[in-house]
């Protein structure tokens, strides 16, 4: 069926895909909205800042399990019921959650969300596809949504700190659903009622590798959000998350062997060059993690406002358009994808020896601001040439199971690199906590002066000498928390710096990378 048919003809080219485009950021309104102050967010459901993260993981976990079945559900249905079923309903699932306080029935709103988050997606981009007719069609429309993805972020961080400062949960949620309900409007306006793709039955769908994929990726996730503070195995809930992640991840691959209609086809794993993306995807995705730490010492140790750190996000945002743009003209003009690589994997190496260096107890922002600028540039150059790059690893065919290895790839990444920040943190600030605690000897002269500099200060705006000598024991020792979460940070980023250089080290030198990035240049260019 033409894909024109499926837009009322009156709608200008223009103006269809800027809606498609916009409907798109439904996705990111959907993963993002509570993470974006995961602080408030947790006090409001009475949860820890872990349980705020895997109701994150659960909602990115859901969408990786939907995708699979994805397309079957969107061929049953007319276009423009489809999309506005989905809106109708994402704005449902927010306008609930203003009222919700149980964690419980706030991850199965979570769960939901996943589901609404994946539905729209690849249809959307497909469509989007369709509008442009050029040789680097792919390039633009890639570039455009994921793009679009990664700036949103900061937008969303700041209307939500703005609602929260100004009103409070409830219109956090009521802004969102509005969100939805635009994106129902608008496609009531630009869509006429006939389908994109020829009807298939419902039943077809593979429920069964669903619910076997779901339980697999969010006990996985259990297992490596909550593995450090339930003390790994020691855990009861931790092993039998693990076992329950091994036997469902069994009987998902064996099943996919066994049915005639696979909604994964394992022969993807077949080709190298698929392999190599998935890895450097993870790879990619723990080092970006990174960022997060930086972040939370402007809060915990620099002391800024979180109106402040939203806004400073913007120049993050500005590294992620500049770093786009350049990956852009760099795919176009058929660059070969292995320099792209060892462009981004080297400024994202940079950005973390850079920062090391700024992990001090004060810093002005002219003083972070091209390494936080950079660490944007080196995302946006890496993001979508390594979608393209996994996409494109396989025959036509193949294409769709490709992209979900893609999507696997960032799931995975974004959960394992939480994880190894978490720990690494948790563990390093410890290590550094007590040795400093050891240097606290009341008899040492320079403790005395400092606790003697302290206790003046507070009995200087009013307290009694008691009250000064606990408040400067407390500041003594809030001062050897910070110094050690700044050494931790130091200790984390040199590591992934190095570890980055490594990285860059093959790219440049292992033939079989090169070989692979070569097969991917004949594929997108024919050259």
């Amino acid at each position: 069926m033409a894909t024109q048919t499926v837009f009322k003809p009156w709608m200008p080219d223009w103006a269809i895909k800027a809606v498609l485009i916009f409907c798109m950021l439904h996705s990111m309104v959907l993963l993002g909205l509570y993470t974006s102050n995961m602080t408030y967010s947790a006090s409001f459901l009475d949860v820890e800042v872990e349980d705020l993260q895997y109701a994150m993981s659960i909602t990115y976990g859901t969408f990786l399990a939907t995708i699979l079945i994805e397309s079957r559900i969107f061929k049953f249905f007319p276009t423009r019921n489809y999309f506005m079923a989905i809106y109708f309903l994402a704005a449902l699932t927010f306008i609930i959650s203003a009222y919700t306080h149980d964690y419980v029935l706030f991850i199965i709103l979570r769960m939901a969300e996943g589901v609404l988050m994946a539905l729209p997606w690849i249809p959307l981009r497909l469509l989007l596809l369709t509008r442009f007719k050029s040789k680097n069609a792919i390039i633009v429309v890639f570039s455009l949504t994921y793009g679009t993805l990664l700036i949103a972020s900061p937008f969303i961080m700041n209307i939500v700190v703005w609602l929260l400062e100004n009103y409070d949960w409830k219109y956090m949620a009521y802004g969102s659903a509005f969100f939805q309900f635009l994106c129902v409007a608008l496609v009531l306006i630009t869509f006429n009622g006939h389908r994109f793709q020829k009807k298939t039955p419902l039943y077809q769908v593979d429920w069964a590798s669903f619910v076997l994929v779901h339980t697999a990726i969010l006990c996985g996730a259990f297992v490596l959000v909550y593995g450090e503070k339930k003390y790994w195995f020691q855990s009861s809930a931790i092993v039998l998350a693990t076992a329950v992640t091994a036997i469902s991840s069994g009987l998902f691959l064996v099943r996919q062997m066994l049915v005639k209609r696979p909604c994964f086809d394992l022969k993807v794993f077949r080709y190298a060059n698929l392999r190599t993306g998935l890895v450097l995807f993870v790879l990619f995705y723990i080092s970006r993690a990174s960022l997060n730490i930086c972040h939370s010492t402007m809060s915990k140790v620099w002391n800024w406002e979180p109106v402040r750190v939203a806004n400073i996000q913007y120049l993050n945002a500005l590294g992620d358009l500049i770093g786009i743009f350049i990956g852009a003209i760099l795919l176009s003009r058929a660059v070969a994808t292995r320099y792209i690589f060892i462009l981004g994997f080297s400024l994202m190496a940079v950005y973390h020896l850079w920062f090391t260096f700024l992990f001090v107890p004060d810093v002005a922002l002219q003083d972070i601001i091209f390494p936080y600028i950079l660490q944007g540039v080196a995302v946006g150059i890496l993001f979508v040439p390594l979608v393209l790059f996994t996409v494109s690893s396989v025959p036509a065919p193949l294409a769709p199971f490709s992209g979900t290895v893609g999507v696997t790839g960032r799931f995975w990444g974004s959960t394992i690199g939480f994880c190894l920040m978490q720990n690494a943190t948790v563990f390093l600030e410890q290590k550094h906590y007590s040795k400093f605690r050891e240097t606290i000897i009341p008899e040492r002269p320079e403790i005395q002066e400092q606790l003697s500099r302290y206790i003046q200060k507070f009995q200087g705006k009013g307290f009694s000498f008691d009250e000064s000598s606990t408040l400067a024991m407390q500041q003594l020792t809030g001062n050897l928390r910070k110094q050690g979460i700044l050494l931790s940070n130091m200790e984390i980023f040199t590591a992934i710096g190095f570890g980055l250089v490594v990285l860059v080290v093959l790219l440049v030198f292992n033939r079989h990378l090169k070989q692979s990035f070569d097969i991917f240049k004949n594929r997108i260019w024919g050259s």
